[in-house]
């Protein structure tokens, strides 16, 4: 939350969430950091976490860990790393990034293509839906099958179906070594060809991207010993798309982690989120006006464009958000099956309409 927004409300507990809820009566935005709003999101009054702070539980040899809402990422991420551990997703980080953002926005980096995306972590959740009522959903526990998956329902919703108050990830060990292969001045089309050769091989690849720069980048992690045979068989395997340099450690993903930011600061326009299949990358990146930026091994580009810039007619199955510059749009903008889904959904959880200060 912005320092200075002093028409937050803040509530120190549950309780005191659930009673703000009860008494509402008109539009309130959810707000963790306020760093993964949309543009445009964030209208009405703001319902702010930051008061609900802390890690609650952790169990380094359960690999487990339970955080409220409004802790900040960079204090849990510390907590984990001092016992040799992480989110295996990698989640976008930015100063003042909350766990219950991650959530909320299903917030996932370059490790997604292998381990899934934060909803594929999170076991847990608590939250106060629109009627002032407390519900969690899920574990502290790897095992747990039983009830309902709220938990995967509230993982992307960005506040508009509750608010988050609490949330329970499994946790994954740091391999003890990690290499970084890249190539450069690859075409759009050479370059995912590249990365889908190392992702489809045995080479257990845990991160495959285009800089804005354009190279190409492919990670490998795990035991020393293992890492360098894979880093070497690798590089062998990807010799006939041009020279392949190799290098310990993770710096060019920490850059594709910081997306769109490191697009967005290069100049004033729009940055675009755009998912497709990696087979439709290389002509919809042929389309894109600005700097441009691939992930998941060409299934997630980020593109910068002029703010009135809007994408071309996209392929079945892609589709593209606006993430920054401009109001925030979605294209396709969803159907009515998957429209009228959404409101029985928000009329479910959110009966009086509380949360629609979200577009």
């Amino acid at each position: 939350m912005p320092p200075d927004d002093a028409r937050a409300q803040v509530p120190a507990s549950e309780k005191a969430l659930a009673d703000i809820m009860r008494g509402a009566s008109g539009p309130l935005a959810v707000v963790g950091g306020g760093t993964r709003l949309l543009p445009g999101e964030g209208g009405g009054t703001r319902l702010s976490t930051a008061g609900l702070t802390g890690i609650t539980l952790y169990e380094p040899a359960a690999l487990t860990i339970v955080v409220r809402a409004g802790t900040p990422l960079a204090e849990v991420e510390a907590a984990l790393a001092a016992e040799q551990q992480r989110l295996a997703f990698e989640p976008p980080a930015a100063p003042g990034s909350t766990i219950g953002g991650v959530a909320a926005a299903n917030a996932s980096g370059p490790r997604r293509v292998k381990d899934g995306a934060a909803r594929d972590s999170l076991i847990g959740v608590t939250f106060v839906d629109g009627r002032g009522d407390i519900v969690r959903n899920g574990g502290r526990v790897m095992k747990n099958v039983t009830g309902y998956d709220l938990v995967k329902l509230m993982a992307g919703s960005r506040g508009t179906l509750g608010v988050l108050t609490e949330v329970a990830f499994k946790t994954q060990p740091v391999p003890p070594a990690c290499a970084t292969l890249s190539l450069s001045d690859l075409d759009p089309a050479r370059a995912v060809a590249a990365m889908t050769a190392a992702l489809t091989g045995p080479w257990d690849v845990t991160g495959a991207g285009v800089l804005p720069s354009g190279r190409t980048v492919l990670r490998v992690e795990g035991l020393a010993g293992s890492v360098a045979i894979r880093a070497e068989t690798l590089a062998q395997r990807l010799a006939p798309f041009g020279t392949v340099e190799v290098q310990a450690g993770n710096a060019d993903f920490t850059a594709l982690r910081q997306m769109p930011g490191g697009l967005a600061s290069l100049g004033t326009g729009a940055v675009w989120r755009i998912v497709c299949r990696p087979s439709q990358a290389a002509a919809l990146v042929g389309a894109l006006p600005g700097a441009v930026a691939l992930d998941w091994g060409g299934a997630l580009i980020w593109a910068q464009a002029p703010s009135d810039w809007m994408p071309p007619d996209l392929p079945a199955g892609a589709f593209a958000v606006r993430v920054h510059g401009a109001p925030a749009r979605t294209v396709p903008a969803p159907g009515p099956a998957v429209q009228r889904l959404n409101d029985q959904m928000r009329a479910q959880f959110d009966p009086r309409g509380l949360f629609s200060g979200r577009p």
